[in-house]
């Protein structure tokens, strides 16, 4: 019953949300004071126009409002007039952030807990990458887009560069606060270094691992984006970019939509799989069902 409420509530406060959306600028002449300036549609378009938009970007229907699966073959010759259409263009954002977080993932786990556990690396190197991770990243994506070229090398870079180090702090972190007992438990044991690491240290990170892959996964999308601004050749940020030089806000609001569904899409598979191999720990058995 709780989840159904709660589910009513979502929906009801979304719809209040595009009902405003969608007609409260009409009310801004007479309440200015209640209508705020950002609901021009010149800014931010409206609903119905957003949709209208989405169908025609994605070759739903065609530019005289005719849908082209009444039509063989229409979908198709659509999809060809246009190298970064909707679907490309979400395809190689999705496969340069996929990229990206995997291989950010991956390297920073790897260097967390390399440097977690050996305290000399440690001392040696932990004050070079801080005040690397100090530098914002995002304003390395120009340098990188020089480096790497405006094709999709440059935005999994970013990406990259983006995640590693929130990866590599939580896994370092974790790697430091396992407990010694455990450790010494093991070894009493007769387990090797690897054993060690494998059977006591990498479980134990794992938790602090997941806690950084929701955001991690945000931010590899956000460099993906980022680089796609300056240069690119597909992508969701390149049709930001070529709606805003056309005055086309519909355009950017459909851009911006579907940035937000793959969001939530990869945010909620990460969700799952943390739910799934953590299942083992208090509190992850409600989650993993």
């Amino acid at each position: 019953m709780r989840r159904l409420s709660t589910l009513v509530w979502q929906v009801a406060i979304g719809l209040a949300a595009l009902a405003i959306w969608q007609w409260g600028w009409e009310l801004h002449d007479r309440v200015p004071w209640l209508v705020p300036d950002l609901l021009d549609p010149y800014f931010v378009s409206k609903p119905s126009d957003i949709y209208q938009q989405f169908l025609r970007m994605s070759c739903l229907v065609s530019s005289d409002g005719q849908w082209t699966w009444g039509e063989s073959g229409a979908f198709a010759r659509c999809i060809g007039k246009s190298e970064n259409n909707l679907w490309i263009a979400t395809y190689f954002t999705l496969k340069n952030t996929l990229w990206g977080f995997a291989i950010g993932v991956s390297s920073g786990f790897a260097l967390g807990l390399l440097l977690g556990r050996s305290d000399r690396l440690s001392e040696i190197f932990y004050p070079y990458i801080t005040a690397f991770n100090s530098v914002p990243r995002i304003a390395l994506a120009p340098i990188i887009i020089l480096a790497f070229g405006i094709g999709d090398a440059s935005k999994i870079v970013t990406a990259w560069l983006v995640v590693v180090f929130l990866v590599f702090f939580n896994t370092f972190e974790g790697a430091r606060s396992v407990d010694r007992d455990h450790i010494n438990a093991a070894r009493l044991l007769g387990a090797g270094e690897w054993q060690v690491t494998r059977s006591v240290i990498v479980p134990s990170t794992m938790a602090w691992l997941f806690a950084s892959l929701t955001p991690a996964v945000s931010f590899s999308l956000i460099g993906v984006i980022v680089g796609e601004f300056i240069g690119a050749e597909h992508g969701i940020g390149r049709m930001i970019i070529e709606s805003e030089a056309r005055g086309e806000a519909a355009g950017m609001m459909v851009a911006v939509f579907v940035l937000m569904i793959v969001g939530v899409i990869l945010a909620s598979i990460v969700r799952r799989v943390q739910a799934y191999l953590l299942r083992w720990r208090p509190g992850q058995t409600a989650a993993a069902t």
